[in-house]
């Protein structure tokens, strides 16, 4: 396990699901993707879907806040969540559990925490995303709905945007 990995929570496999892959590109190119809100707008949703970043408060308690587009005029919710852990240019955890007004959610589909974690790789970054569920339904449902297909184009679209 590297140093990266054992900071993170246990993964339970029947309330997780996780993407990993190596990234041809240098930790930094990838946090800046992830925290600037410009570049996190042109990959974090599959495309064709457009995204608008209303709310990258990056600190504990923090708002993060995005829209979604069909046609890139009328915008719809898509992830109402606040930052739970930020350490720079390693690691990011956020929930959708508590919106970003700080109020219990019940958001659908599914309420999940999210750890992405970045480590030294040899050819690159070492990228993971680990996506936390309160039950094993929640994590067969989002499963159902396509984790691995949503997921993995995003993190395809991520390293598009940084190798």
């Amino acid at each position: 396990m590297t140093t990266h990995l054992s900071r993170t929570r246990n993964q339970n496999p029947d309330l997780d699901l996780s993407i990993q892959r190596t990234i041809r590109a240098p930790k930094q190119a990838i946090w800046d993707a992830w925290t600037t809100p410009d570049q996190l707008a042109k990959w974090w949703i599959p495309a064709p879907l457009s995204l608008r970043v209303d709310s990258l408060e990056l600190t504990p308690g923090g708002a993060f806040v995005t829209r979604m587009s069909e046609d890139a005029t009328e915008w719809h919710p898509h992830v109402d969540a606040v930052f739970l852990v930020i350490e720079e240019g390693s690691r990011l955890v956020f929930t959708n559990a508590v919106s970003s007004s700080w109020h219990p959610a019940l958001p659908d589909p599914v309420a999940m925490t999210t750890e992405i974690i970045l480590g030294d790789h040899p050819d690159g970054t070492d990228y993971r995303a680990v996506v936390r569920h309160g039950s094993p339904e929640q994590r067969v449902r989002h499963e159902e709905l396509g984790f691995f297909d949503g997921w993995g184009a995003v993190t395809d679209q991520l390293a598009a945007s940084v190798e």
